[in-house]
């Protein structure tokens, strides 16, 4: 048995978060509970001894190189022996549900593997190993799944943050990180989340949505996806800006598959998320200091690198500091087509936003200087909203026009206008163009995009 593999070859670590039992020990006693609860703790508790038991039979080091067809086999090999050794019957379903969770603690996230899977899920959030919630369809409910202890979601925490690099620690108690295919993590660990550890995963879609998807699914109409292709198309700088969890960027990567292929395309992300179709896509993703404090690599530096690397486009995920000055000099300087998000909840106050984090550079720029370089960057503002009921929306599609005095100044193209709520807690509304011709519209149709002349007129859903 376990022919591939030899006896394990390595010690936990003192300060390790991995338990480890004997396959034989007995279960530790837990306070009475409800029979569920009981049912639901010895399953925990076999799977524990199961674990530790394979835990002792593999080499870690080695596992990766393994045909996971073949370690299924050894796996059940391993847990009908520790069953028949306990004296513990088990149905052939029940049995195949623990061989596959095993699978998941080896080669996977554990307990999160099957939400992971899951592809009506766009959250997950643990709230402690007892609770962990996942929204579906904008609505959060509770679900049954359960890490053994404390220690068994620290490892998983672990488990993910060391995939790319990175630490958590008492030291420094939070991380951002991300999955395999782009999913956003954040983690957070005592001492600073007072009820154990919390993670909160924002899922991707193995798919990414596309803007006809969009259209499908009501964010916005065809003739507000045709014009936003139109904007990419003609090289135009774009900030999508909304609140959390309201699809910028889902949105960054939907406008960004209108980007022609020939273009080298240079990303620049706190956590790598962004999905692009492009062939020609360099992706830079920032460093935090080592344990000394040392070895940071800022976004504001990697921005700054990325005019060096003969960019057609610069794609920065978030703005969130001093980068946004750089990110605005890109735009003002020849890069033309870049695209950025930041969190805001209106159009107007994500400028007011990019102010702030302009000035945050340290220089004493004057306040009209720092609105005349947003008015000149940037062409377009995309406003995010998730609404009362869940759904993520485009708001409004607003054009930048220039500056009056010190007021920069914006016409809203498309709008999302509200018509009330249904019974059922739904956003009754429509998404529909104001009317007003975009200033550049001269400026898109000599970059080849041909805007029907019937494509603003007011109401039109």
């Amino acid at each position: 048995m376990f022919k591939h593999f030899s006896k394990r070859d390595h010690e936990t670590a003192p300060d390790s978060k991995v338990i480890m039992l004997n396959p034989v020990q007995e279960a530790p006693v837990v306070q009475p509970a409800p029979e569920e609860d009981r049912e639901l703790q010895r399953s925990l508790e076999l799977k524990s001894r199961l674990h530790d038991a394979l835990l002792d039979r593999l080499n870690l080091s080695v596992i990766d190189k393994v045909v996971p067809e073949e370690l299924r086999r050894e796996v059940a090999a391993l847990t009908s022996e520790v069953l028949a050794a306990e004296n513990t019957p088990m149905r052939s379903e029940d049995f195949r549900r623990i061989v596959d969770e095993l699978m998941n603690e080896v080669l996977g996230l554990g307990p999160l593997e099957p939400l992971l899977a899951d592809p009506t899920i766009n959250d997950i959030l643990v709230n402690g190993h007892k609770d962990v919630f996942v929204e579906r369809h904008g609505v959060l409910e509770r679900t049954n799944t359960r890490f053994r202890d404390e220690r068994h979601l620290l490892r998983i925490i672990d488990k993910i943050v060391s995939r790319i690099g990175r630490r958590i620690d008492e030291s420094n108690p939070w991380v951002d990180a991300r999955l395999e295919d782009g999913s956003r993590v954040n983690a957070i660990i005592r001492p600073c989340a007072i009820d154990g550890p919390s993670i909160s995963i924002r899922k991707f879609s193995r798919s990414p949505l596309t803007l006809d998807r969009l259209v499908e699914t009501g964010a916005l109409n065809a003739q507000a996806a045709r014009f936003l292709r139109g904007l990419v198309e003609a090289r135009m700088n774009i900030l999508i800006s909304g609140g959390t969890g309201s699809g910028k960027t889902t949105m960054l990567n939907a406008i960004s598959a209108s980007i022609d292929h020939r273009s080298r395309i240079v990303t620049i992300e706190d956590a790598a998320e962004l999905q692009l179709q492009q062939e020609h896509v360099v992706r830079l993703e920032t460093r935090p200091a080592n344990p000394n404090g040392q070895g940071a690599v800022m976004q504001r530096d990697l921005v700054r690198n990325a005019l060096r690397m003969r960019p057609d486009r610069i794609i920065v995920g978030e703005v969130r500091g001093a980068e946004a000055f750089d990110m605005l000099q890109a735009m003002n300087t020849g890069h033309d087509g870049s695209m950025t998000t930041v969190h805001a909840n209106t159009a107007r106050d994500a400028l007011g936003r990019l102010e702030q984090m302009v000035s945050m550079m340290g220089m004493e720029l004057p306040l009209h200087a720092i609105r005349a370089q947003i008015a000149s960057g940037l062409h377009f503002i995309l406003q995010l909203n998730r609404l009362a009921d869940g759904k993520r929306r485009i708001m409004s599609i607003s054009e930048v026009t220039g500056i009056e005095g010190d007021v920069i100044t914006m016409q809203d193209i498309f709008v999302f206008r509200k018509r009330g709520k249904s019974d059922s807690g739904e956003i009754l509304g429509e998404f529909t163009a104001t009317g007003i011709r975009p200033r550049c519209a001269d400026e898109l149709i000599a970059a080849g995009v041909n805007l029907d002349h019937t494509l603003f007129q007011a109401g039109r859903a």
